[in-house]
C-alpha cells in the first residue's frame, strides 16, 4: 500500500465511525486504507486485571474487528490494522498518530468529549492530534451516519479567512466538493464596527450596506481564480454579520463536512488550533476537517 488513509481506533463507536467515513472517503480516491491504534499504558487500565499478552490480544482484536466491519461494506478496499506506539507512561498518543500520519493523504479519528459539557464534542487527544498533524485531520461524530459525503445532499462549509486565505485550505474544500459532487459554501463571518455601538448596534442603513459590499468584495477576492480551476463546483459566497465560528457551527447542521485551516507553527509550544477552529472542533455537528497551511 503506496497511498492511504489513515484511521485511528480506539475501540469506541465514534472510532468506528471514523474508520468507517475513512473507509467511504479511501473508496472514493482509489486509496487504500490504514487502520492503526495508538497504544497508551490507559490500555492496561482500561483491560483491568487481563495480563499484557492479554492487553495485546484485547487490541489486536479490536482492530481486527474494525477491520473486518470496514471490508463487509467495501469488500474491494485494501484494508491494513496495526498497532502502534509502545505503551511506554511518558509516550504521547497524540504524536505516535501525527506521526503515522505523515506519510498518509488523510488522517480521520473519532470526536468525543469528556467531563459532562454539553456540546463539547472532541477529546484532548484529537484536539491535540489536529493541532500537530501535518496532513489534513477529519474528526467525526457517531451520528449513525458516516458516509464520507455527510448527510444526503449537504453542503460543504468552508470558513475563509479573507486577511489571510490560505490557497491550501481553499484547494482542499473544492476538491472534497468536486469529488462528491457537492455544493460548496465559502463562508466569511464579519464583525460591525465598535462605532454601530452607539445606536445599539443598529447601524444606518446606508453604513450597513457599504460595509456589507466591502466584506462580501473581500471575500470574492478571496477565492478568485477557483471558479475557473473548478469550474464543475457550484460555489455559494456567503457573507455575514457575525463570527465565523458561530456561522460555521451553524450551518454543521446540514453540512456533510465543515473544513477549517490551522497555521503551522515552528515550536511545541505554538501548538495551538486557533479560535476558530477550536470552536468548530467543540461544537460542529458535522465532520470537521482541520487543513494545516503557513
Amino acid at each position: 500500500m503506496t497511498k492511504y488513509l489513515l484511521a485511528g481506533i480506539d475501540g469506541s463507536p465514534q472510532s468506528t465511525a471514523a474508520a468507517r467515513w475513512a473507509a467511504g472517503e479511501a473508496v472514493r480516491r482509489g486509496l487504500g486504507l490504514r487502520l492503526v491504534h495508538a497504544q497508551t499504558w490507559l490500555d492496561d487500565i482500561h483491560a483491568g486485571p487481563a495480563q499484557p499478552t492479554d492487553v495485546r490480544a484485547l487490541t489486536l482484536r479490536m482492530l481486527s474487528d474494525a477491520q473486518q466491519d470496514v471490508r463487509r461494506s467495501h469488500p474491494g478496499l485494501e484494508v491494513l490494522a496495526e498497532v502502534i506506539g509502545t505503551g511506554d507512561p511518558a509516550g504521547d498518543p497524540a504524536d505516535e498518530l501525527a506521526g503515522a500520519a505523515s506519510a498518509a493523504e488523510l488522517l480521520v479519528l473519532g470526536s468525543r468529549g469528556y467531563g459532562g459539557f454539553t456540546g463539547l464534542l472532541i477529546g484532548s487527544v484529537g484536539l491535540a492530534v489536529a493541532a500537530r498533524c501535518e496532513v489534513p485531520t477529519v474528526l467525526v461524530r457517531d451520528t449513525g451516519n458516516e458516509r464520507p459525503g455527510g448527510p444526503a445532499g449537504g453542503e460543504i462549509v468552508l470558513g475563509v479567512d479573507t486577511r489571510s486565505p490560505s490557497d491550501d485550505v481553499i484547494d482542499f474544500a473544492f476538491q472534497q466538493a468536486s469529488r462528491h459532487g457537492a455544493v460548496l459554501r465559502a463562508v466569511h463571518g464579519w464583525a460591525p464596527p465598535p462605532v454601530w455601538g452607539y445606536a445599539g448596534w443598529v447601524p444606518p442603513q446606508a453604513e450597513a450596506d457599504q460595509f456589507r459590499a466591502i466584506e462580501a468584495e473581500l471575500l470574492a477576492d478571496a477565492l478568485t481564480g477557483w471558479r475557473e480551476k473548478y469550474p464543475e463546483v457550484v460555489l455559494i459566497e456567503d457573507c455575514r454579520v457575525g463570527t465565523g465560528s458561530s456561522a460555521l457551527v451553524d450551518l454543521s447542521a446540514d453540512a456533510a463536512l465543515v473544513v477549517v485551516g490551522r497555521r503551522r507553527r515552528p515550536h511545541r509550544a505554538g501548538m495551538r488550533i486557533g479560535p476558530v477552529a477550536h470552536a468548530v472542533l467543540h461544537h460542529a455537528k458535522a465532520p470537521v476537517a482541520v487543513v494545516p497551511h503557513d
